[in-house]
Formats: structure tokens, sequence, C-alpha cells
């Protein structure tokens, strides 16, 4: 079997976290060439993962701001060497991938949490509740990684790294400009450990507690869907089944009931704390430590420790 494996890249730099991870489930499936449609020096990065037979680089402008469009027909224009196109089930490759599947004519599996063998995968359904197992007969199988569940690949691999030709831009879409917040700390779906706020924090004036606990802690603030749709944080910082799936080495849940959807985007994070003030609130089924506690007495106390 042969697997063509979509890096992520930002901008001009390969996205190392989500295309590592993404790299030991398509490991499972097969022999890894891994495409990086930017520069040569994101391709050179791809080349040190340990475990990659070979690295296409396709560098020209067309990509640079990872539209669905291009990239899909570089992909589609590659594809019939391999078995398997995978990709990590980033905010790009999830657009871009079902394009692919459609030009292909086969299935795209999403979200693909296990690999039972190069024809069967598991995928978290029901927000996480079931794992269902998906055998696919297509010809090539298309799948979207959710990199949580994996670990990195190793890096000191030393791939041979190779130019492959532009499909070129048909026009049928434009970059029209980035608006990037910027900030000082951790990106929330990498982080290794998390903060997150909800409902209880009361205000977009009360969420500073929480951000002051994250950066005390050199973490990554999150939110619940609650308090993203009450205002208190913005849209990017949300954690759950719409929003980030995480799966730090820490998650801290404050003022967070634990809705089913919450938990589907951090259940997986190797241990979490919770600090509520209602001690049935589901959030304590699924934390290794809980606090019965009102935050804004409790948060102020462990930033002081801290």
């Amino acid at each position: 079997m042969a697997v063509l494996l979509i890096a992520e890249v930002n901008g001009a730099e390969l996205a190392l976290d989500a295309t590592a991870k993404a790299l030991t489930a398509a490991k499972a499936m097969g022999e890894v060439t891994v495409l990086v449609a930017g520069p040569k020096a994101a391709a050179d990065s791809a080349a040190t993962l340990a475990g990659v037979a070979k690295v296409l680089v396709a560098d020209d402008a067309a990509y640079g701001h990872a539209l669905a469009e291009p990239l899909a027909d570089l992909i589609v224009s590659l594809a019939g060497d391999y078995s398997h196109i995978v990709a990590p089930a980033t905010a790009t490759m999830k657009n871009t991938l079902p394009r692919v599947a459609a030009l292909l004519d086969v299935m795209v599996i999403s979200d693909i949490s296990g690999v039972v063998d190069a024809e069967t995968f598991e995928r978290p359904v029901y927000a996480g509740n079931a794992v269902q197992t998906v055998k696919s007969k297509d010809p090539v199988k298309v799948a979207t990684v959710r990199t949580s569940t994996f670990e990195a690949a190793a890096t000191g691999g030393a791939a041979p790294v190779e130019a492959v030709a532009s499909a070129g831009d048909k026009g049928l879409s434009a970059w029209v400009e980035d608006k990037v917040a910027t900030s000082d700390r951790p990106e929330l779906t990498s982080a290794g450990i998390v903060v997150s706020g909800g409902r209880g924090v009361g205000s977009e004036e009360n969420f500073a507690i929480i951000e002051q606990l994250a950066d005390k802690l050199g973490a990554a603030v999150g939110a619940s869907r609650a308090a993203v749709d009450s205002g208190f944080a913005p849209n990017d910082w949300q954690v759950g089944q719409t929003g980030k799936v995480v799966a730090p080495a820490l998650y801290v849940a404050v003022g967070i009931s634990g809705a089913i959807q919450h938990l589907a985007g951090m259940k997986d994070s190797k241990i979490i704390v919770a600090i509520n003030k209602d001690e049935e609130a589901p959030i304590f089924q699924v934390a290794d430590f809980g606090l019965v506690a009102d935050l804004f007495d409790a948060v102020p106390k462990l930033i002081d420790a801290l």
C-alpha cells in the first residue's frame, strides 16, 4: 500500500505537530510519501520525520494561502500512484479532502481515531460516545486524522525531497486577506496545558481570571460553547464538538458544567481538573481531580499559590 500524506503548512512553515501525528496513523496503512504544497524549507522539515519514504514538494504561489481548489487539483494530479490519501483533520484539510474525494468519486472518512488495517478505520460518532468502525472498498481511501488520538512521529529521518509540477490555479477561488490574532500563548490544539472557562465565569471582564491562571501555567486558553455564545471569549477559543478537539497533558475546566458537546472536545486529555460550585456537574464524572468551590474564591488562591 502506498500512502500520500498531505502535510499541514502554515505560511512558510510546516505544522510539525499535526503532520507528525497524522504520519503515525498513515504509517499503519503503508509506505508513506509526504506532499508539501509550499516552500522547500517546509519540505526539508517534513523529510526529518521518521518513517517517511519520500517528500514531494510543490512550491507555487497558488498554494500560499491554503485554498482548497488549487490544492485539491494538485492532490488529484498525483493520486493515481497511491492507495490512500491522508491528512490531519485541520481546518484546511477538512476543507480540501472532501473536494479531493468528490473529484476521485470516492467517500471521505473523516476524523479517524484508529487504524485497524489498510481498509478499516475507527472514528468517533455521537459526540464521542460511540466509536464507528468503517471498512472502505474504494480504490483510493481518503481520510482525515484526528491528531489528538495519535502520538507524534519522531524526528531523525532523512527522506529524499523531490520537486513535482504544480497543477496550476483555475481561478475558482481567490485569497482576499488574512486576519490573524497574535498571542504569546501556545496554540490551543497543540498545547500541553489548557485552561478553559465556561458560563460560570459570568462575563467577558471576569474571563481575565482564566487568562491569568493560564499565563501562570504557560497554558493555552479555551472556552465552552456557552461562554463563547455569551460573548465571554472569542470563537477560536471554543473547545468541543463544534469547536476544537484538544488532548493536552493537563486540562483545567473552570466554571464548566460538562455538557456532552464540550466533553467530546477534551475527554482525551491525560489529566482533567474541574473547578465548579455545583457538585452534581457532569464535568466531575470525567475529572481526575475535582474541586467543589466558587471559582472566584478558588482561582485567585490558586494563582497566588502558583
